[in-house]
Parts: structure tokens; sequence; C-alpha cells
């Protein structure tokens, strides 16, 4: 067992998939936090885990129970997010989970109230709109650098999955889609920047009722049927005015559109992908060329995964440390469980509009997190 030090969250990982790896790895660049101890259903992805980076091997139960946790941290699949974030709670711990909160608003709002009531911190993925990019964007418009947002786009596009996936399947099928499987970083990005959702509008469509399967594995040359719409494009109004279309789709061979661009009364501001931590933020002033930043040189910019050959940014355990920070001052978390709350009823009300072609009010909430600034982004690392 790590040797614990005084005012770290000891935190028991729960799901050793491929994303525990980078969660591991990153955080041992963060005092404040301290793995203790990690758990799978398959005892031997638990067990390489907890060699490779010097932790303890667990069942789930016993990661949920040990007095020596603080903190679970939920890396299960989707489907699994609420009843192990759930026992956590019941247990005493605090949760960190990754996106979505729940399978569904019903689920996410439970977690919410249970860890309120029991005085306990519950935050999730995604934390990448804490990354460099995300916070100089913010900056940005904090400023008044476009003055004031009036429009944008978000463009979430590309193949889908059974090209690379060996057993895509879930992906096609309700509870999965564009929306539900890549929504949080896009709209986790946009609250962050122009705070809460107001009214959704959309329209959902599938170019395929078969996917055919073309990655090594198998199931190679077989199809799965499509059951969740696979093409989502969508009119979010912000409670500050701002329309955003956001279009989700797994229909498309290429594409030249910007992931996120915002258009306000004084220029544009166009962002990277809300799925890395950094990238290009480019700014036109009243229509001059772009200006375009490369956040590297920011903290949590720099160019670090995949290990063998970085060409991304990839902070994940970022929002846990701010969690672990915000315990010890008395705040909210800035990747909180009320901001993956609202990320999530914004996604069923896209979808439910795709199928109704009504418009759906989003209920009221105050979740924008509080800006993080660079000072306080260097002292979470020390």
């Amino acid at each position: 067992m790590p040797k614990v030090v005084e005012d770290q969250l000891r935190i028991g990982v729960v799901g050793c998939g491929n994303i525990s790896q980078a969660y591991l790895h990153n955080a041992a660049m963060f005092p404040g936090l301290q793995p203790i101890a990690c758990a799978d259903l398959n005892p031997e992805a638990a067990k390489a885990r907890a060699e490779a980076f010097g932790i303890a091997a667990m069942s789930p139960e016993e990661v949920i129970a040990s007095p020596d946790v603080d903190l679970v941290l939920n890396l299960t699949v989707p489907a699994a997010h609420y009843d192990v974030s759930m026992q956590a709670l019941e247990a005493g711990k605090h949760v960190f989970t990754e996106k979505p909160l729940g399978t569904t608003v019903k689920e996410g709002r439970k977690l919410i109230e249970t860890a309120k009531a029991r005085g306990l911190l519950i935050g999730s993925a995604p934390d990448t709109f804490l990354g460099a990019a995300g916070r100089h964007a913010r900056r940005l418009i904090e400023s008044g650098a476009i003055g004031r947002p009036v429009l944008g786009t978000a463009f979430m596009m590309g193949r889908g999955m059974e090209h690379w996936h060996p057993d895509p399947a879930f992906y096609y099928q309700p509870g999965g889609g564009p929306v539900l499987d890549m929504g949080p970083y896009y709209l986790s990005m946009l609250v962050n920047l122009l705070g809460p959702v107001h009214r959704v509008q959309a329209l959902s469509t599938s170019a395929q009722q078969e996917r055919h399967l073309t990655a090594e594995g198998p199931l190679k040359g077989t199809t799965i049927p499509v059951g969740t719409p696979t093409s989502v494009s969508s009119l979010l109004e912000f409670a500050s005015g701002a329309q955003i279309t956001f279009v989700a789709s797994w229909d498309v061979y290429r594409h030249s559109n910007r992931q996120i661009e915002l258009h306000g009364t004084e220029g544009s501001l166009g962002l990277p992908d809300p799925d890395n931590f950094s990238g290009v933020v480019s700014l036109s002033d009243h229509g001059a060329p772009w200006h375009d930043l490369d956040t590297a040189s920011l903290p949590f910019g720099a160019l670090n995964w995949p290990l063998d050959a970085p060409d991304r940014g990839n902070y994940r355990m970022l929002g846990l440390a701010d969690l672990a920070r915000a315990r010890i001052e008395g705040r909210a978390p800035r990747a909180s469980g009320d901001l993956a709350l609202h990320v999530l009823e914004v996604m069923e009300a896209i979808l439910t509009a795709g199928e109704t072609g009504e418009s759906i009010a989003i209920a009221p909430t105050d979740c924008q997190p509080k800006a993080l600034g660079e000072t306080e982004a260097e002292a979470l690392i020390g």
C-alpha cells in the first residue's frame, strides 16, 4: 500500500479498462491525489493495473467498502455508472465518474440528491474544458474579445466505430449513438463558455439500418442493426441568449468544419476538439484574419499522449484534482455532478426532440463552473 500523505484524497479505482491507464498515469502530477487501490470484474485486469502503478488489487466490493478509500473513481462502462456510484455514495465515499453521469436523467438526479443528502462530493468527466484551450477561450469571452456571443456551431462528425472497434454493437443501440457518446465533451465545453442551455430543438435520422463490421476480430464481416439515430442536428438556445447549432453524426466520411466556432457582436472564436485538453484557439477581431494561439505552452496544454508518440494533451484527473481542492476549500468542484446532470438533461432532450419534433425546455440551473485561472491551475500541480 502506498504511503498516504495528510490532506491527500485517497482514491480507489473501479474499472481497469483502457481509460484507467491515463487516469492513473496522470495522478502522479497532482500532489493532492493518491490512488491506493483498483478493481475490475476481471481480476487479471485489476492485477495488471495494480502492478503497473504500485497500488493494491481488490474486488469492486472491497474498494467501495475500504476505510482507506476516500473517493471512488468510477471508470466502468456507462450501464454500470449508476450502480457503482450509488454504492460508493451509500458507503460514504466521494465519487468521480467517467461520462455520462448516468444513462438517464432520473439516474443522474438521484445520484446528485444522494450525494448532497450525505454531504459528499460528486464529480464527472469530461474535465477537458479545464484544459489549456478551454481556459484560454473562456478568458477571451469574459474579456469581451468577441463581444456578446450570439450564435455558433459545434460539429462532431465521423464514420462511427465499426472500422476500428471489434464489437461496437452497443454504440448503435438505445443508450449509445453520437449524442450520448461524444456530446458530453461538446456540451460541457459550451456550458463552461456560455452558461446553461435553456431550450432544445432537433431533427434526427440514420443513414443505414445496418452497419458492416470491418475491424479486425472474430466479428469482422458481420453486420449489426442500428437502433438509435446516427445523425442528429440540434439547435440549442442558451439562457444567455446565444444560439448554437450542434450536429453529431456517425454518417460522415470527411468534413472541413471546425469543431466549435462562436460568433459575437465584436468578433469570432474557434476552438479545437473538446475531447482534448489543448490545441489551437483562433480569434478574429471584427472580421480580421484569424489569429491562432497554440495553447501547448499553458498549464495542461503540452502534448503528452500517447506516451510513446504524443500528439495531443490528455490530462484526465485534472477535474478530480480540482475536486480534491474543492473538498479542502469548501466549494463546489468545477467538473461537478450538477454540470454533468445538466449536460445529461440536454442530451436526453436532444434525442427526444429529434423523435418528436417538439421544442423542449430545460429546467433552469446554476451549473456554469467557476473559471479556472492560470495561477490556480498551476497550483494544482504544486
